[in-house]
């Protein structure tokens, strides 16, 4: 089980600006301290497991911090419009595009994605896969 993950980043006004377009539609909330920025999904009553929290934070060996090359964190949206309106959001706030919303021919025919970098270059990707909405073949 995943607790959290972690990225780093050199501007932390520039990382806030960001995440602070994408993760709070999601459901996200946020915390900010003299440690950097905290993102954590509330807990519900029902819930088995907790699910991981996403931090953004300078790097603690003090050296600029650096995306992984491979390194990739996905966020499930709840449709395919919140990945495209997401996507568009991310950009605006800073972040850069790599890949628009949409199908890819190598996944299911449901798995909806957009991808985008944020300002420090880390990866993410927002996907959608539910069942009630159109899949790749209409």
């Amino acid at each position: 089980m995943i607790a959290y993950v972690t990225v780093g980043a050199d501007d932390m006004a520039l990382a806030k600006r960001f995440y602070a377009a994408v993760l709070p539609a999601l459901g996200y909330e946020f915390e900010e301290s003299s440690e950097g920025l905290s993102y954590t999904l509330p807990e519900q009553p029902d819930q088995s497991v907790a699910l991981p929290d996403f931090y953004v934070v300078p790097a603690f060996n003090g050296r600029p911090a650096s995306a992984g090359n491979g390194t990739m964190i996905a966020f499930k949206a709840r449709s395919q419009k919140e990945v495209r309106d997401l996507h568009a959001a991310g950009l605006a706030a800073g972040g850069f595009d790599e890949g628009q919303p949409g199908f890819r021919d190598a996944y299911g025919p449901r798995f909806y994605v957009a991808y985008l970098r944020d300002p420090q270059g880390n990866k993410i990707a927002l996907y959608s896969d539910d069942p009630n909405e159109p899949g790749r073949e209409g």
